[in-house]
């Protein structure tokens, strides 16, 4: 388990370090403070602490007009912790304090924080009330580490018979899932909202580590995915009775923890993938692709997460990992609609050059969003995208964790369509 702190104060910063760990491995923490409306909340406080020991301030952050506190490093454990199986804890715990004017307070323990990459935290706080005493998320051990119930094994392929009639004539990616935080008969466990992409970013950055290859990453993301999509294609749980898409036991499905943080590239390359799935031949629905861990549970025909970390060290492609463990008849598919966004992707980059109505609709979209987050520059709606356009949207993708680089790509267009919804319902 991680270690007990023993702050003394490095001499070349006021950050207070764990002695015991030294500052030659470091991780960092980025911090977006929003509404439950998806405004910023500008001078918003972080502190970043110890855990269990709020008394000891690490860091003290400021958010700015977008949000966002800035970058900043923090001690984590050595790498080589998260390359293998471990019984050293592979990512340091720390106490994040969120607090603002008008707002309820926010405490989450136990943000992880892993060498060499970045966390995002996002902290969506609600106005102040009567007797109000804050929201407290306590994060639990991530999956490779804690104990967890494996996986009950099930059909990769749902017989309509075990569900009913299949409501969807076609795989969409939703706008929302409804995630039971417990397993499916607990009644006393809440349901919760949640964005289709947040909600994968924070189960892959629940299951996996962000150290591992990016192959290794996206192989684990894609059956995440597909998994995912069999449950809202098949509508598994509301032809059960229920009333939630998905559940947070392992035992189930896979670990969604409330509140915790994600890593930056984790959610890029969901962002970049989050409209595909498994499939095989002449088989409609997604496949529920099942893995385990593969060193504290085996599991034959599934793939491990071990073993697919394994492989990406050798140089495999995401695909050859899955074809590993699932078979050479698996392929990668596309959903052919993406729920809740104004317009479809177009198939092709928009940058300084093109012309139309698609850029139109991303000037005008710029602008409503500018509203909101006043750091994107307005541009004019003529449909060219010119150098304006490219630095509002270089603005854009500075703000929501895409690279910076001016072009309208896939992930883009549906980051910039998806805020552009959200700050509309907030107008409205």
């Amino acid at each position: 388990m991680s270690s007990p702190f023993h702050p003394v104060l490095n001499k070349n910063t006021t950050r207070i370090y764990p002695a015991e760990m030294g500052t030659q491995n470091l991780g960092r923490l980025r911090v977006r403070v929003t509404t439950q409306g998806m405004a910023p909340v500008e001078n918003a406080t972080v502190r970043v602490s110890p855990p269990n020991d709020s008394e000891t301030v690490l860091d003290e952050l400021t958010t700015d007009e977008s949000g966002l506190t800035q970058e900043v490093e923090l001690p984590a454990p050595p790498i080589d912790y998260s390359l293998a199986p471990s019984t050293e804890q592979p990512y340091t715990e720390y106490t994040l304090n969120i607090s603002s004017a008008n707002f309820t307070p926010i405490t989450i323990h136990n943000a992880e924080i892993f060498p060499n990459v970045t966390a995002l935290q996002n902290a969506s706080m609600r106005e102040a009330g009567p007797d109000d005493r804050g929201t407290l998320y306590v994060i639990p051990p991530h999956t490779l580490f804690g104990d967890y119930p494996p996986k009950i094994a099930e059909s990769e392929i749902k017989d309509t018979a075990e569900t009913g009639e299949i409501v969807l004539s076609q795989v969409v990616i939703p706008e929302f899932v409804i995630v039971h935080d417990g397993p499916p008969t607990d009644t006393s466990a809440a349901n919760h909202y949640e964005r289709f992409r947040d909600y994968i970013k924070n189960v892959a950055s629940s299951e996996i580590y962000a150290t591992w290859p990016e192959a290794t990453i996206t192989a684990n993301i894609l059956a995440i995915l597909s998994f995912t999509l069999n449950r809202v294609f098949t509508e598994w749980y509301r032809n059960q009775g229920f009333n939630f898409t998905i559940t947070s036991s392992t035992a189930f499905d896979h670990k969604w923890i409330p509140g915790r943080n994600i890593f930056s590239n984790i959610g890029l390359i969901v962002d970049q993938i989050f409209n595909n799935y498994l499939s095989r031949p002449n088989i409609k629905q997604p496949i529920l692709t099942q893995y385990c861990d593969g060193n504290n549970v085996q599991c034959p025909n599934w793939m491990t997460q071990w073993g697919s970390k394994e492989l990406g060290d050798q140089g495999r492609s995401a695909i050859e990992i899955l074809r590993h463990f699932y078979g050479d008849s698996i392929y990668i598919n596309t959903a052919p609609e993406v729920s809740g966004v104004p317009a479809s992707w177009p198939g092709q980059n928009l940058n300084i050059g093109a012309y139309g109505n698609n850029v139109r609709m991303i000037q005008e979209q710029l602008n409503s969003i500018s509203n909101t987050y006043s750091i994107i520059p307005k541009v004019a709606v003529n449909g060219q995208y010119t150098q304006q356009t490219a630095d509002a949207v270089k603005a854009f993708q500075q703000i929501f964790d895409l690279p910076a680089n001016g072009i309208v790509d896939f992930a883009t267009w549906y980051k910039i369509s998806g805020i552009y919804v959200a700050v509309t319902r907030m107008a409205e």
